[in-house]
């Protein structure tokens, strides 16, 4: 975790979202969504340090976002590297989120 304004929350994602990691994630990401006011605030999900993205953690991030639709929040993707959105594109899943373009 890092700094973050009282409406907005980051989570850094693991080195590979897939399988083994998708429920400790998405309990933390389902957490510090509802830390955040139903109806405001903006879920950041850090993937700098994510190489490896399989098709249990695309299945997280949709149900991550699903829970911040539910709630009326935004979920936003930070630092994604050129082949996590590429996969994201293709996926056509790129779109449900924002997208922050921070310097790597």
């Amino acid at each position: 975790m890092s700094p973050e304004s009282s409406s907005e929350r980051v989570l850094r994602a693991p080195l590979a979202l897939g399988l083994e990691s998708r429920a400790d994630f998405r309990q933390a990401a389902i957490r510090l969504l509802e830390e955040l006011p139903e109806g405001h605030g903006r879920l950041v999900l850090d993937l700098q340090q994510t190489s490896r993205l399989d098709s249990a953690g695309l299945g997280v991030l949709m149900l991550v976002q699903r829970r911040a639709q539910e709630r009326r929040q935004r979920v936003a993707l930070r630092n994604a590297s050129d082949e996590v959105r590429f996969l994201l594109s293709l996926t056509k899943l790129l779109d449900l989120f924002e997208v922050d373009t921070v310097a790597r």
